[in-house]
């Protein structure tokens, strides 16, 4: 199956002579590789983080595609820690475990041999 999120975190600011809060950063700063934000390789085709506006703060979002899963489930009790961000956490079953996103809202899951 193949499963579509999205996900948010906080914007990442660093200050120095040019940014303020709020304003986004460049692609150095937030895109990173799946292994240094999860802690571990995923097979995540999303390393680009952009910034969207959330009840008028910028946060960050981006779209995860995960192939090959088997079951997609949001666990009763899984809310959200940070009530500023929206989503909650999704669990996604493949053949190697189950791994858990923070702050994910499903975006789409197709099975492509129904």
């Amino acid at each position: 199956m193949l499963v579509s999120l999205y996900q948010y975190k906080h914007e990442e600011v660093q200050f120095d002579d040019n940014r303020t809060t709020g304003e986004s950063q460049t692609a150095d700063s937030i895109d990173r590789e799946p292994k240094e934000y999860f802690g571990e390789e995923l097979d995540v085709d999303a390393a680009t983080w952009e910034t969207v506006d959330f009840e008028g703060s910028p946060i960050q979002r981006r779209e995860i595609s995960l192939d090959d899963v088997t079951a997609v489930t949001i666990p009763d009790g899984f809310g959200s820690d940070d009530e500023e961000l929206p989503g909650t956490t999704v669990q996604i079953r493949r053949e190697g475990g189950i791994e858990q996103v923070e702050h994910a809202v499903l975006i789409e899951a197709e099975d492509r041999n129904p």
